[in-house]
């Protein structure tokens, strides 16, 4: 059915503010976040950079651009924030900007908690939702966790972002309930996880104070919503890691050189690396796509962000294993950076559901039938 109302294209190209930002961020990366000093952190007792995420949320007034400026953010969209996280992919900083700028920030929105959202503009405040790294935003959430008399009891497994949190938003039922990381009843245990720019905790709570938040939606409506956020702006900063991986390879293979001839003239190789930056390049129209549904509101944000979850994880993945590859020996040591880059792309595939749940999920969104023994 035509409604007879012409929509004008979405324009996926990159505006000027967009350039700028990208280039400011880029600026701060470059100076305070070199592999040599990501890889020191994740060997350390705590893989957070406080001082990076101070600089891009408090001074370059990250954590604010999506949201309003009568609440003291920037006034942007969500395709800003997705220029953000494609430079952090890039540069795999350890902050908690997807966690908390994006995720805990949407949830925040979605159940009215203004003073909350005026707190995490700022910068000043991190946020963590209370819910597993690995939840797909379409499926209903476990309840693992009660609540008796303002008080919490249970446990939540793989938290994302929580080990630099000062608050955790904890979804229980339909309510939300504001908890201290630090408060007693409280414990939050480090998980051994693949990717340490990202630590993971297990957050047990024992009886521990809890404040109610009284919000306009229910719990389990923002936390989709959140998730769905999340999951949407990953892949921007997939986009981010994957477009790193293709250009230091592309620039090693150009001076490294084997029986007098630079790696980079042998066809086989070229032929690898033009079908990676095809890849890339259809992850960016994804990731894009994306971003700009959940800027504008797009009914077409769930497809969107399934089809660019499923496809920017596995080329993210790709490039890593090539960067990894196509460095020979050196590529394959603990003195090179494309270790904590392949780890990055893996765990990042299982956020928010992997690849193939995503992709079972657009089935039914576009109305797909799923393959039986009958039609195969």
């Amino acid at each position: 059915m035509t409604t007879g109302i012409e929509r004008p294209p979405t324009d996926l190209l990159y505006s000027e503010q967009e350039e700028f930002l990208r280039e400011t961020v880029r600026d701060v990366l470059n100076k305070a976040c070199d592999w040599t000093s990501v890889l020191a952190l994740t060997e350390s007792e705590s893989a957070i950079d406080r001082a990076l995420w101070r600089t891009l949320a408090v001074e370059v007034g990250g954590a604010a651009l999506a949201l309003p400026d009568d609440i003291g953010g920037a006034g942007a969209t969500w395709r800003e924030t997705a220029v953000v996280l494609e430079e952090l992919g890039r540069s795999i900083a350890p902050v908690p900007y997807l966690g908390s700028a994006v995720v805990a920030t949407i949830y925040a929105q979605e159940i009215g908690a203004g003073d909350l959202l005026a707190n995490l503009a700022t910068g000043e405040t991190i946020a963590a939702v209370a819910v597993p790294a690995g939840a797909p935003w379409f499926r209903p959430l476990r309840q693992t966790v009660t609540v008796t008399d303002s008080t919490l009891t249970g446990t939540v497994a793989s938290v994302a972002d929580a080990a630099a949190a000062d608050i955790l938003l904890v979804p229980v039922g339909e309510d939300t309930y504001l908890v201290d990381p630090a408060a007693a009843g409280v414990r939050c245990t480090p998980v051994v996880s693949l990717d340490e720019t990202r630590p993971l905790v297990d957050i047990e709570f024992n009886a521990a104070p809890a404040q109610r938040l009284e919000g306009t939606r229910p719990a389990g409506d923002a936390t989709a919503a959140a998730l769905r956020a999340g999951t949407a702006l990953l892949a921007s900063e997939q986009l981010g890691l994957a477009e790193h991986c293709l250009t230091a390879t592309v620039e090693y293979l150009r001076v490294r050189r084997q029986f007098g001839r630079a790696l980079g003239s042998y066809q086989a190789l070229k032929h690898r690396l033009a079908d990676l930056w095809v890849q890339i390049n259809q992850a960016r129209a994804a990731a894009r796509y994306a971003a700009d549904c959940l800027a504008t509101g797009s009914d077409d944000l769930a497809v969107a962000t399934a089809v660019a979850h499923s496809w920017c994880s596995e080329v993210a993945l790709h490039a890593a294993e090539e960067y990894v590859q196509l460095h020979g020996g050196i590529g394959f040591t603990w003195e090179h950076p494309a270790h904590l880059y392949l780890k990055r792309a893996k765990s990042s595939t299982l956020m928010f559901g992997g690849p193939d749940v995503h992709r079972t999920h657009l089935t039914g969104l576009i109305d797909l039938p799923l393959p039986t023994l009958e039609n195969i």
